[in-house]
């Protein structure tokens, strides 16, 4: 509890896209934006990743018409940044057992976690369940392969109220789920969100889930990038820290600077995923 493990992960461990800027879907709360910020790799895998200062990267981008991150296609590539030594975080949509030989090249899996069948529906616009969440998780854990579940809070848009039953079914597959995400929904400029004037999650209401997570959930906790930026996210960052998460992802200077200097806290930096 007296430990902070900071991430920023910046150019040495970049976020790439296998598909560009394309998504087959049309996400509420996404709409494609977020594809923007990352590096095409479509070309080369590894082309992409291996650059000097590179110690990893995240493979992710939009989804194909078998809601899957066609991760799959960069088989050989991948195999290659391995035997290079690169970390490798994986953004992977819905896979199975035919992905096993790849997965098996990936240090963990970032899993979004929806808790809610009408959620799904609503935000993704997809027929799938939670069933089929627990799925792949099930798969990857009977498989030795890292999983750490990624649960946005505010993602029914804006409404906070299902992710307190979805941290008890995380918690329930502890010891091998041994860390869980909390991204927490950011309004995006041309979203379908966005055009119904969804704001930020409440600040109260956003913390009392981590507050609840922190109850609930034995293994480590971590805040990941997505969050709203400004006033928002040092408030919530600073009072998070209290709280005794584990994990953060690039958070503001004075927010570090609190939890070392008022708080006591142990500072580890690293240039990297939060889940690695």
């Amino acid at each position: 509890m007296n430990l902070l493990k900071v991430y920023v992960p910046g150019r040495n461990f970049p976020s790439v896209s296998v598909t560009g800027r394309s998504c087959h879907l049309n996400c509420a709360h996404c709409g494609r934006h977020y594809l923007r910020g990352m590096v095409d790799a479509r070309r080369s895998l590894k082309e992409a990743c291996l650059k000097p200062g590179v110690n990893g990267c995240l493979i992710s981008g939009g989804l194909d018409g078998r809601l899957k991150v066609p991760v799959d296609r960069y088989r050989d590539e991948l195999m290659e940044l391995k035997r290079e030594g690169l970390k490798i975080n994986a953004h992977v949509g819905f896979v199975d057992e035919s992905d096993l030989e790849w997965l098996r090249y990936v240090d963990v899996v970032s899993l979004d976690f929806v808790g809610d069948d009408g959620v799904i529906r609503r935000v993704y616009g997809i027929e799938k369940t939670v069933r089929d969440y627990l799925d792949i998780m099930d798969l990857l854990i009977s498989e030795n392969i890292r999983v750490a579940p990624h649960v946005t809070v505010g993602l029914d848009f804006g409404r906070i109220w299902w992710e307190k039953p979805a941290l008890e079914i995380l918690s329930s597959y502890e010891p091998d789920v041994k860390i869980v995400v909390l991204d927490f929904l950011i309004p995006t400029k041309g979203t379908v969100m966005w055009r119904a004037g969804v704001r930020e999650p409440s600040l109260d209401e956003s913390l009392d889930v981590v507050r609840y997570a922190r109850d609930t959930f034995g293994g480590e906790l971590s805040v990941g990038c997505m969050r709203p930026r400004g006033p928002w996210r040092r408030e919530f960052d600073s009072r998070a820290v209290e709280m005794g998460i584990d994990r953060i992802t690039n958070p503001p200077k004075s927010v570090v600077r609190r939890a070392q200097e008022e708080l006591g806290k142990e500072i580890k930096l690293f240039k990297e995923c939060c889940v690695m």
